[in-house]
């Protein structure tokens, strides 16, 4: 059976995310967690990243090299997610969109 993934990530937010995990001493055995706030109601989803250890009730696979993580009751909310990077001229950051 084909694994399903739910969340993709363009090459500037991987490259970011690596940055990252190379730069700030996040533990070799913490996977990039994808964490979904709300999904009720008007105003939709929410999504926030993190580092976490895998628990019982995640669901884990490897997008471009990098380890992702989600609670498997989420999956819904997540498929056909992208992650994203920006920079502007006063912020830069991940973003999210649905891919088309």
């Amino acid at each position: 059976m084909e694994k399903i993934i739910p969340i993709t990530i363009t090459p500037k937010a991987a490259e970011e995310i690596r940055h990252i995990l190379q730069h700030k001493n996040i533990p070799a055995e913490y996977a990039l967690r994808v964490l979904v706030q709300g999904g009720g109601g008007c105003g939709g989803a929410k999504f926030r990243l993190g580092f976490d250890k895998a628990k019982e009730q995640d669901e884990v696979y490897e997008y471009e090299g990098i380890k992702i993580v989600y609670e498997k009751r989420q999956l819904l909310y997540l498929l056909g997610l992208e992650i994203d990077f920006e920079e502007r001229s006063t912020e830069r950051g991940f973003v999210f969109g649905r891919k088309q």
